[in-house]
This record gives C-alpha cells, sequence and structure tokens, in this order.
C-alpha cells in the first residue's frame, strides 16, 4: 500500500483535537466537525472500508489522549468525531451509489436501444457484468401497475433473483413501468426464476422472453421481441403467464405489412357485420372453434352452446363469408384473417 493509500492520512487533525477537547472537556467546534465530515467524505470517495478507518481512530484515540484526562471527556470526543467523520462518509456514499445507479441505467438504456458507440458500450459492460461477445436473451415482466425500482414488488424480485444467482452475469432495472432481467443466452434458469418470481409478485403478470442474440445490438432485438410478445398476447387475448417470442413469431410478421393485413380482414370477414348482432359473436365463433383445433363439441363447451347452435352459426358464417371452416383447404385464410382482426382490433376498432 503506498502512502497516499494509507487510511490514517483521513485522520489528520484529529489527534490535535481530541488531546485539547478532552483536556478541557469542551465540545468539538464547527470547523472541526466539518474537517471530520469533509475526511469521511474523502476516504468514502477513495473505497476504503468503514471497519478499518474505525480502527484507526480508536488506536489514535489510545495514543494521543492526554494522561489524567477525564476517561468520559476522551470518549465524547472521539464519539463526536466518529459521528462526523460517518456523516461525511454515509454522504459521500450515498452520492457514489447514485452516480453508480445513473450510470448503470444510463448503460442499459443504451443496450436495450442500441445506442452508442459498440466500442465503448463493451468496454462499460464490463463494468456492469455482461460480456457483450456472448449470447443474451432479455425477459420483461409486466404487473398491473406500472413500477420503478424504489417499489416494492421489483426490490421483492431483484433480491429474489441476485439471492439464488449472487455470481452470475445478470442486470435487472425497471423501464416504463415494467421489469426487465438480461441474461447469458446459455442460461435459461436465470430468466425462467425471473418470469417465476415475477408473476408471483405481480399476482400473475405475464413475463415475455425474447431469442437469446449476440452483440449489442442482439440485445436490443431481444428486449423487443419480448414487448412485442406482451403487445401480441394482449392482443389476442392470450393469458399464459410466460411467453416465448420464438412461438409468436408469426404474429409480426402478419402486422409487418399492416395495409395487406387490413385488406385481408375486410374481404375475407367485412361481410359477418351482415349477420344479426353485427361481426362479433361469428367472428369469437371462429376464434374459439380455431383455438380448439376445429373440435365442434369443445368449441361448443366453450362458447356455452349446443352442438347444434354452434353448426348453426358454422354454416352463417360459410353462407355471409363464401368460406367453410370445416373445409382445410379454406380453413387457413380464414383462421389467418381471425387472427388479423384480434391484432387489428377488428370490429371495435374499424378497419
Amino acid at each position: 500500500m503506498t502512502a497516499d493509500e494509507r487510511p490514517d492520512q483521513y485522520l489528520d487533525g484529529y489527534a490535535e483535537i481530541l488531546a485539547d477537547a478532552s483536556s478541557t472537556g469542551r465540545r468539538l467546534t464547527r470547523d472541526e466537525l466539518d474537517s471530520r465530515r469533509e475526511l469521511g467524505a474523502r476516504a468514502a470517495a477513495s473505497g476504503h472500508g468503514w471497519r478499518v478507518l474505525v480502527r484507526e481512530h480508536l488506536a489514535v484515540g489510545r495514543a494521543a489522549r492526554p494522561s489524567g484526562a477525564d476517561p468520559d471527556s476522551v470518549l465524547s470526543v472521539i464519539a463526536q468525531a466518529l459521528d462526523a467523520f460517518a456523516d461525511g462518509y454515509e454522504r459521500a456514499q450515498r452520492l457514489v451509489i447514485r452516480q453508480e445507479e445513473a450510470a448503470r441505467r444510463e448503460f442499459i438504456d443504451d443496450v436495450l436501444h442500441g445506442g452508442g458507440d459498440s466500442g465503448h458500450l463493451a468496454a462499460r459492460a464490463e463494468r456492469f457484468g455482461l460480456r457483450l461477445s456472448r449470447l443474451h436473451a432479455v425477459a420483461v415482466a409486466e404487473g398491473p401497475v406500472k413500477y420503478d425500482e424504489t417499489d416494492p414488488v421489483p426490490r421483492q424480485v431483484e433480491e429474489a433473483l441476485f439471492g439464488r444467482f449472487e455470481n452470475r452475469r445478470i442486470l435487472f432495472t425497471t423501464k416504463d413501468g415494467r421489469m426487465v432481467c438480461i441474461a447469458p443466452g446459455d442460461q435459461s434458469d436465470v430468466l425462467t426464476h425471473f418470469a417465476k418470481r415475477a408473476h408471483a409478485a405481480t399476482d400473475g403478470g405475464q413475463v415475455a422472453i425474447g431469442r437469446p442474440r449476440e452483440g449489442v445490438v442482439g440485445i436490443g432485438h431481444s428486449y423487443e421481441e419480448a414487448l412485442n410478445a406482451l403487445d401480441v398476447a394482449q392482443r389476442m387475448g392470450y393469458d399464459d403467464p410466460v411467453l416465448h417470442a420464438v412461438d409468436l413469431l408469426v404474429f409480426p410478421v402478419l402486422a409487418r405489412d399492416r395495409q395487406a393485413l387490413v385488406d385481408l380482414v375486410r374481404s375475407t370477414l367485412s361481410p359477418l357485420e351482415q349477420a344479426r348482432g353485427g361481426a362479433q359473436p361469428l367472428l369469437a365463433t371462429l376464434a374459439a372453434y380455431f383455438d380448439t383445433g376445429c373440435v365442434a363439441a369443445e368449441t361448443a363447451r366453450r362458447l356455452n352452446l349446443s352442438v347444434r347452435a354452434l353448426t348453426y352459426r358454422l354454416d352463417r358464417i360459410h353462407t355471409l363469408t363464401g368460406a367453410n371452416p370445416a373445409d382445410p383447404a379454406q380453413r387457413y385464410t380464414l383462421q389467418t384473417a381471425v387472427i388479423g382482426a384480434r391484432l387489428l382490433n377488428w370490429p371495435t376498432r374499424p378497419l
């Protein structure tokens, strides 16, 4: 350890203050207290441990106490000096923590959105426990309310996550009211545990997991995939607690050409609006029919209908649209149009 690194340099003037104040029994002056606070702040900023600094204060206190001084007076001076020193030390630590947290959040934002120079991001990544040359995946948890990192729910999830995976290279944060976890792509157990804890802590919220991707851009893509999966689940009425983006890739593909999707829904399903009660009941019938794998009995049970009533509805759809839901050759167009209607929120939202 060099002279500049020695902790006793942060006790400058302490022996003189102790000797003078304890011999007279006086309290420390404002200037003396301010000098202790300043030294405490400098010690914290230099990274010195609190226990070492306390031991140094006690050692100097034993060596510098005047002979014949009242022990209570000596202890009072040591307590005042240490209290002021601790005040400066803790203030500086809080400032460092706030600065570190701001830097961490800025880094995560840059990574999630692919901002900044990739080389600079890679250098910063090591500081926060990521190796950007590896594959990473992003999981996003959404609850009934928006969260920030000071809320009990994210803190509970974070404690559970790092309590189990303390030595893993993972990042946790909140963004836009959601909880976000970034983990190496070959450590699916981390994101699975995150999903389980987040679902429980949010009383049934949903978690979406993006595909493992490489590099800074890859993390951003995985994050966008997770967000898109949550959006698709909301539009499609999926209530699965955990969504995997890889299982929902067909929906972004369909939505990518919105005009083509609008044309498909309009040309295929708009005739349903001629039905008594509008298009919604027949559209719901088609959705349930396709969701059950076109099993009439199960579809009827889900819709609280008799099989005969379901058959009537399917025949009515056939008459209006010209496409038979029970015909495999015609079913694909209808099913794709139904998916498109869900994505476009039709007929609630006009095309």
